[in-house]
C-alpha cells in the first residue's frame, strides 16, 4: 500500500508542481528503486543467516515513516528524497519475507503459500488505489500518503511479538559452514539456464506492472475523462476481484500441476502471461473505460494466476541456504531496470506520443507499447521449463 498509492496520487502531484510524464515516472519509479534495488543484496544476506523477524520490523518502521514524510513533502525533489526511504525501508520486506514463507511451508504447499503472501501485497496496493484515490479526492494528496504510512508503525509493533523465526530452534538453526559470500552464491545461481531465464522474465514483468500500468489511473482520467476518485474505484474494485480469484486460483492450479511434473511452475505461467499479452493489447483499443476494465479483468486473472508459480520456480531452483538472496537478486534486477526504468520509459514514451495524439492518446500508445513485453515474458518462462528439473536443488 505504501509503495504502490504513489500511481493514484501522479495526477495531483502533476497538477501541483507542474511536472512531465518523465517527471512522474522518475518519482514513481527511479527514486524508490534506486535504494530499494541495490539494498536488497544486503539485506537479504543478512536475512539468510539472521533472525528475519527483526529485519521485517525494522524495514517496516522505516518505510512507514518514510510514506508519512511524503505527505509533508512541500516541493517536488523534497517528495522525490522520501519516496527513496521509501524504497530503502522496503528493501528488507520481501526477501526475508518469502524466505520465511518458503521455510514454514514443503515444496508441494509453496504455490499456495506464496499465493497467499502475494495476496497480501495485492490487497495493499488494491487498498492503496481505492482508499487513496478518494483520500486524494477529498482531502488531498498529502493526506493520502499519511493515512496510509502511520498504520505501519502499529503492525510493526505486532509483526515482532507475531512472527517466528525458525532458526531460534537448534534443529532449524542455519551453520556458520552455510553461509556463502554474496559473489559464490551469484555464480551458483548465474550457472542454471532456469534461474537466468525466470529472472529475466520476471524483470519484463515488473517493467510493465510497474511502468505501464501505473499510469492506469491517470490515463482514465485524461482519456474518458474520469475523476481521480471515480478512476481509482473501478480499477481498485476491477483488480481486488482479480486479485483474489486469480492469486489463490494460479496457486492450487500450479500446486496440482506440480505434484504431476516440476515443471509446470514454468510452464504455467509462461502460457498465461502470452495470453495476458493479447487481452492487455486489446483492453487499450476499447471505447469506454468500462469495456476496458472488463478485458482488463481477465487479462487480470491470467497475470494474477502466473505470478506465484513464478515464485514458486524461482524456489525450486534456488536451494535453501541461498532463497532470500535468490529472491534479493531477483529482485534488484526487477526493481532496477522494471520498477526504477519501466515508468520513466512509459512516461517518456507518453511525452513523445502526446506531443502528436494528445495527452489521452500519447498515455494509451505508451502503455500500449510497454505491455507489448509480455509476449517475450511468457516466452522466457517457457524456455525456463525446459530445464528446470536439471536445475532444481531443493
Amino acid at each position: 500500500m505504501d509503495r504502490n498509492i504513489i500511481g493514484v496520487l501522479l495526477q495531483p502531484i502533476k497538477e501541483e508542481f507542474h511536472v512531465s510524464d518523465t517527471m512522474l515516472g522518475l518519482l514513481s519509479g527511479l527514486s524508490f528503486a534506486m535504494f530499494y534495488a541495490t539494498l536488497g543484496i544486503p539485506m537479504a544476506r543478512w536475512a539468510d543467516r539472521g533472525d528475519r523477524r527483526r529485519i521485517i520490523t525494522i524495514s517496516l518502521v522505516v518505510w512507514s515513516l518514510m510514506t508519512a514524510l511524503c505527505g509533508m513533502a512541500q516541493s517536488f525533489w523534497q517528495l522525490a528524497v522520501a519516496r527513496i526511504g521509501v524504497g530503502a525501508g522496503e528493501a528488507g520486506g520481501i526477501p526475508p519475507g518469502q524466505s520465511l514463507v518458503a521455510d514454514y511451508f514443503s515444496p508441494e504447499r509453496r504455490g499456495k503459500a506464496l499465493s497467499a503472501f502475494l495476496m497480501a501485497a495485492m490487497a495493499g496496493y488494491l487498498i492503496g488505489i481505492v482508499v487513496g484515490g478518494q483520500l486524494a479526492q477529498h482531502y488531498g494528496w498529502r493526506t493520502a500518503f499519511l493515512v496510509v504510512g502511520i498504520p505501519g508503525l502499529l503492525l510493526a509493533v505486532i509483526t515482532r511479538f507475531v512472527l517466528h523465526e525458525p532458526r531460534h530452534l537448534p534443529q532449524f538453526a542455519v551453520p556458520v559452514t552455510a553461509h556463502e559470500p554474496v559473489a559464490t552464491a551469484f555464480r551458483a545461481l548465474r550457472a542454471k539456464p532456469a534461474f537466468v531465464n525466470i529472472l529475466i522474465a520476471i524483470v519484463l514483468y515488473f517493467l510493465i506492472a510497474y511502468g505501464a500500468l501505473v499510469f492506469l489511473v491517470p490515463y482514465m482520467v485524461r482519456g474518458f475523462g474520469m475523476t481521480v476518485g471515480a478512476a481509482s474505484a473501478m480499477y481498485g474494485a476491477v483488480s481486488t476481484v482479480g486479485a483474489l480469484v486469480g492469486t489463490p486460483l494460479g496457486g492450487g492450479l500450479v500446486d496440482r500441476l506440480a505434484k504431476r511434473d516440476i515443471v509446470w511452475n514454468a510452464r504455467f505461467p509462461g502460457y498465461g502471461l502470452i495470453l495476458g499479452f493479447v487481452l492487455h493489447e486489446v483492453a487499450f483499443l476499447m471505447p469506454t473505460a468500462g469495456l476496458m476494465m472488463g478485458v482488463l479483468f481477465v487479462g487480470g486473472l491470467l497475470l494474477n494466476g502466473a505470478v506465484p508459480a513464478m515464485f514458486a520456480a524461482l524456489h525450486v531452483i534456488c536451494g535453501s541456504r541461498r532463497r532470500a538472496m535468490a529472491v534479493a537478486i531477483v529482485f534488484f534486477f526487477a526493481n532496477l531496470i522494471g520498477t526504477g526504468l519501466g515508468p520513466v520509459l512509459a512516461g517518456a514514451l507518453s511525452d513523445a506520443y502526446g506531443k502528436a495524439a494528445g495527452p489521452g492518446n500519447g498515455l494509451k500508445y505508451a502503455m500500449m507499447t510497454v505491455t507489448l513485453l509480455f509476449l517475450p515474458c511468457g516466452f522466457y518462462m517457457l524456455r525456463a521449463a525446459r530445464t528446470l528439473t536439471a536445475d532444481l536443488e531443493a
